[in-house]
């Protein structure tokens, strides 16, 4: 008997840009997704988009969640699905015959709840707080164990590749090329020309960093926050530099 399978499933990263409707104005909201497109067409034309709802205090019904559908679509892009949030959501994806996808739903509990990182780092410590000066190298070492050494990726990452370093940081020692995508969620180092995109603090991390030494980028992001290339003033493209997060804002600034 032929046991061998016609086709192979895999799961892994998947490159679904995430909408999170703030204001529910389907009009604002389609010309701002049209924008988007028109900016930047080889990144966002025909892109696969799950659209969350967990920023709104009510779900919206289903008349108008299908007139942003269609929105979105004859915006250029592709709503594939919704972001799992509440029972009422769940319905509605029903009632849409979209699936729900969770775990961009659970990625935005972790951003928008800053206090919730610091118990799980503390929770594995052992000791209770009397053996705390006692052994002080000790109540540190938990916090070091839970980061993992950083991936390094030696060989040229090409157009349709993706490499995600989970909880640590990536550094690509040669080229990233155009079409390809770097993922880390530490920071994101990249010793040679950068030409596709590179995205760090994945889960949140708003203390990552992007370095680089030639700056081509299609699309660079730092916990949600992007820039794509027509963004980007000229004079920056092809030189050395790093990209980081302040006051919400994305600040790229060359290195020489």
């Amino acid at each position: 008997m032929d046991f061998e399978l016609a086709g192979e499933l895999k799961i892994g990263q998947v490159g679904i840009a995430n909408l999170r409707i703030r204001t529910l104005d389907v009009a604002r909201l389609t010309e701002e997704m049209r924008g988007r497109v028109q900016r930047a067409p080889k990144l966002f034309a025909r892109a696969a988009v799950v659209i969350d709802f967990g920023g709104l205090t009510r779900t919206p019904d289903e008349t108008t969640a299908r007139a942003l559908i269609e929105g979105l679509r004859d915006a250029g892009v592709l709503p594939v699905a919704l972001a799992y949030g509440t029972t009422e959501i769940e319905r509605l994806s029903e009632a849409l015959g979209l699936p729900l996808l969770a775990k961009f739903r659970a990625s935005y509990e972790r951003d928008e709840q800053a206090p919730s990182p610091a118990p799980t780092i503390r929770e594995p410590e052992p000791p209770p707080p009397p053996k705390a000066a006692k052994s002080a190298p000790a109540a540190a070492a938990p916090a070091v164990a839970n980061v993992a050494p950083g991936m390094i990726q030696s060989a040229p990452v090409r157009s349709g590749q993706q490499i995600y370093a989970e909880n640590r940081d990536l550094t690509v020692l040669t080229t990233v090329g155009a079409g390809a995508e770097v993922i880390s969620d530490g920071s994101v180092h990249i010793y040679g020309p950068l030409r596709g995109r590179a995205l760090a603090g994945a889960k949140g991390n708003e203390q990552a960093r992007i370095f680089c030494r030639e700056f081509h980028a299609e699309l660079v992001a730092i916990a949600g926050h992007y820039k794509v290339m027509e963004e980007i003033p000229k004079e920056l493209r092809g030189k050395a530099v790093q990209i980081w997060l302040e006051d919400q804002q994305l600040k790229i600034a060359a290195q020489d």
